[in-house]
C-alpha cells in the first residue's frame, strides 16, 4: 500500500539479538526480530503470517493504486512495483515480467491496467516462482521501506517496537510525497507537543502520539480508515510495555486473532 517516492537507503546498524522476556536494547535488523516485523505487516496486509507465501500475491484492491503485489504490496501506479521489475530485469534480463516495463512505465500514477491485462497477474505468479525475482522483492522491501524506517526511528531513539511501528507506517503511507506521508505523521505527533527519546521525551509518550496522528492520517484515506493494525495489535504491544517485541505477541487486525508464541 504506497504512494510514489520514498526515502533513500542507508547503511544497516549492527543488530543485538534478544531472547523473549528480556529488557535489553534490541535492534530491528536483529534476523529474528525483522521475521516478526515481516509476520506482523502480512497478517494485515495478507491476513496470514506466512509473509513468504506472499511473493505471488497479486489483485487490484480498488484503492486508486492499480495491481498490488507480493510482500510488501508493491503498486503497479505508485512506482515500486516498477522499481521492483526493473531490478528483476537487470538481475535476469529475458524474464517473464519484463515485457511489462513499458506498460508499467506508462500506469505509473495512475490505477490503470492498460497494457499489463489479461495475462500480468499470471506471469506475476509464474515469476513469484523464481528465487531470483524473490530476492529481487525483498532487496526492494528493504530499499525503500524496512532500512528507511529503522534507520529513522534509531535515530529518533525508538526501540524495537517503535522501529516496527515506524516500519510498518512506511509501508502504508510511504514517504516524501505531501500532506499523508510518513513524515507528516511524524510532523503531526511533534506538533502535539510530544518528543521522541533522542529529543528528550518519554517513549511510551511519543509512540503513542506517533499513533495518534497515523490513526488520523489513516482516517483521511477510505481505504485506510479501519484502523485495527494501529488500534489493537501495534497500540496494544505498546499498552503491554514490549517495547522490545517481547514474545508472546497476540493480537487482533481486520477482525482476524493472531499470535506469535
Amino acid at each position: 500500500m504506497k504512494t510514489f517516492s520514498r526515502l533513500a537507503a542507508t547503511v544497516l546498524c549492527a543488530a543485538v539479538l534478544i531472547t523473549p522476556g528480556t529488557a535489553q536494547a534490541a535492534d530491528l535488523n536483529d534476523p529474528a526480530l525483522k521475521d516478526i516485523a515481516m509476520q506482523l505487516v502480512s497478517s494485515a496486509e495478507n491476513s496470514s503470517l506466512d509473509w513468504r507465501a506472499q511473493f505471488g500475491y497479486i489483485e487490484d484492491i480498488d484503492d486508486g493504486r492499480g495491481y498490488t503485489a507480493g510482500i510488501i504490496g508493491f503498486c503497479s501506479g505508485t512506482g515500486d512495483m516498477l522499481d521492483l521489475v526493473r531490478l528483476y530485469r537487470d538481475w535476469k534480463p529475458g524474464n517473464v515480467l519484463e515485457k511489462y516495463l513499458p506498460a508499467l512505465e506508462r500506469v505509473n500514477g495512475t490505477p490503470s491496467h492498460d497494457g499489463l491485462d489479461p495475462n500480468f497477474q499470471n506471469d506475476w505468479r509464474t515469476a513469484a516462482n523464481d528465487g531470483t525475482f524473490q530476492g529481487a522483492q525483498e532487496h526492494e522491501r528493504d530499499r525503500v521501506y524496512f532500512t528507511p524506517a529503522v534507520n529513522r526511528a534509531k535515530q529518533d531513539g525508538v526501540q524495537a517496537l517503535g522501529q516496527f511501528i515506524y516500519y510498518d507506517a512506511i509501508v502504508m503511507h510511504g514517504d516524501g510525497w505531501g500532506d499523508l506521508d510518513f513524515s507528516s505523521i511524524r510532523q503531526r505527533a511533534l506538533n502535539s507537543g510530544a518528543r521522541p527519546p533522542a529529543q528528550g521525551g518519554d517513549e511510551v509518550q511519543w509512540l503513542h502520539a506517533f499513533l495518534d496522528a497515523r490513526v488520523w492520517t489513516m482516517k483521511q484515506e477510505p481505504a485506510h480508515e479501519e484502523t485495527s493494525r494501529v488500534d489493537t495489535a501495534q497500540r496494544r504491544f505498546l499498552d503491554e510495555g514490549k517495547l522490545n517485541l517481547e514474545r508472546p505477541l497476540r493480537w487482533h487486525v481486520y477482525g482476524d486473532y493472531f499470535e506469535i508464541p
